[in-house]
């Protein structure tokens, strides 16, 4: 995989930490509301990478497959030992 590019500063943005767990969150449909209007849905696992220009963070490289789906018996189990509300929530859809 290239390198993701900085379009706003010019540069390549370089791997700060592997692993990073984040949340996939939908509309809120059933399941815990985890913020107004959205729920939970998928954990992903991938690596966060930052621009030396202006810091901003991104994650990439998550796979093609979530590490848990919301529907999973141990998703809340999982999403409690990776951080719980800790962890980056992105609201899809």
């Amino acid at each position: 995989m290239p390198k993701p590019v900085c379009v706003k500063c010019g540069l390549f943005y370089t791997p700060i930490k592997n692993g990073v767990v984040w949340e996939e969150g939908m509309p809120h449909g059933f399941g815990p509301q985890r913020y107004p209007g959205w729920t939970s849905y998928k954990l992903w696992r991938g690596d966060m990478w930052q621009c030396a220009g202006c810091n901003n963070e991104i994650i990439v490289g998550n796979g093609w497959q979530p590490m848990r789906v919301q529907h999973e018996p141990d998703y809340e189990k999982t999403r409690e030992e990776w951080g719980g509300d800790e962890i980056p929530f992105v609201h899809d859809c």
